[in-house]
């Protein structure tokens, strides 16, 4: 058996070898992230005058501060100077500071206009925030392209309670998404951010943007990427249950490639929307066989209601509860316009008619569940 003092020599053994490990040090940063843009550059560069500035006011002051301890210290035989005022002094102490604020103030007040100033967009996304996951809105020629951007599947597991898997091994661990946010370099972007639920925040450090997401209003903010690659971000404002796990990510790629997505996704769009205004009827097995990818994936079910329908924390189950196994209209309803006063969304704007057909009859046909099967047609009519 260890002794206490033996088990705190260990820790801080432990501790000292990755204070000097070459591995822990590898991404040790102590600043911002580079920028990938003119006007993050321009935050950057305010950011490190202010900083020097305080550093130099520091110095100054600490400098002072020491030698008049150490000079006129009592065992010298220093006696306090008796007085009230000195104008020389007041007057240095009043210009100086006042340098100073000119100093910062001029080029921030310009970035700060910058930053606000959304208009010759070339592009414009509306972004939503929704418990836990963002969706994208473009426009493509008229016709309206969006898909909801969720934390990838393979994480999802990895984060689970004894999920067993190693997640040092996972490359970008929570900071990966199922759909990427995807835009072109070189233009100017227009975010109309809002939200659907609560208080959300849209964060990407690299692209020096950063705005609330606020149900019932819109934000507005831009952003432009100089350089192709992959830039990573999250939610920082506190939204909830799984708050860590909604991150954000956003893929810049040249025009030609972007202008290619955008006619992927809009083919896409068009091809979806089609099937769930058809009068198909689907089989059951259909129905289960999707609803169940959606409520593991898109819609991200399992994260409040949990893999088998055993509920998670506060949350309900759903295996053999009133509502799966109730009346279909019950059921449609929750689903469809969310619970107010709770954490269950509504997923009426998220998912179209077939998708909640599909995911609804899967929560009422699984985990030893048999009730009835919902079709694209009695959403339709629900809604």
């Amino acid at each position: 058996m260890k002794l206490p003092f033996e088990r705190k020599t260990h820790a801080i053994s432990a501790f000292l070898l990755m204070l000097v490990s070459g591995s822990a040090l590898a991404d040790y940063k102590l600043n911002f992230q580079e920028p990938v843009n003119q006007l993050g550059q321009e935050i950057f560069d305010l950011h490190m005058l202010v900083f020097w500035i305080c550093v130099g006011i520091a110095l100054v002051v600490f400098s002072v501060m020491f030698y008049s301890m150490i000079a006129h210290r009592k065992s010298k035989g220093a006696v306090a100077a008796d007085f009230h005022e000195n104008t020389t002094v007041e007057v240095i102490w009043t210009i100086i500071p006042f340098i100073i604020l000119i100093s910062v103030a001029i080029p921030a007040t310009s970035t700060l206009i910058k930053i606000e100033d959304t208009g010759d967009a070339d592009i414009t996304i509306k972004v939503t925030g929704l418990q836990w996951k963002w969706k994208y809105e473009y426009d493509a020629d008229g016709t309206p392209v969006s898909f909801i951007s969720s934390l990838h599947p393979d994480h999802n597991k990895a984060r689970a309670v004894d999920s067993g898997i190693d997640v040092t091994k996972i490359e970008n661990y929570l900071l990966e998404v199922d759909n990427m946010m995807v835009v072109p370099v070189n233009k100017k972007i227009r975010l109309l951010v809002t939200s659907d639920d609560v208080i959300h925040s849209w964060w990407v450090p690299q692209f020096a943007t950063k705005k609330d997401a606020i149900p019932g209003y819109v934000n507005e903010t831009w952003t432009s990427v100089d350089k192709p690659g992959i830039y990573r971000g999250q939610c920082t404002e506190l939204c909830g249950k799984d708050h860590a796990f909604m991150p954000i990510v956003v893929k810049a790629v040249e025009e030609n490639e972007y202008n290619a997505w955008l006619a992927a996704k809009k083919t896409e769009a068009v091809a979806a929307a089609a099937e769930a205004a058809a009068d198909k009827v689907w089989s059951k097995d259909e129905l289960v066989a999707r609803g169940q990818e959606i409520y593991m994936g898109k819609g991200g079910c399992f994260g409040c209601h949990g893999a088998n329908g055993e509920g998670v924390a506060t949350f309900p189950k759903l295996a053999g509860s009133a509502i799966t196994i109730g009346p279909d209209a019950a059921h449609i309803d929750v689903v469809v316009n969310g619970k107010p006063g709770t954490a269950m969304a509504a997923y009426g704007n998220q998912l179209n008619d077939l998708e909640l057909a599909a995911v609804i009859t899967y929560e009422r046909n699984a985990w030893g569940n048999a009730a009835s099967v919902v079709q694209p047609a009695d959403i339709k009519a629900a809604r």
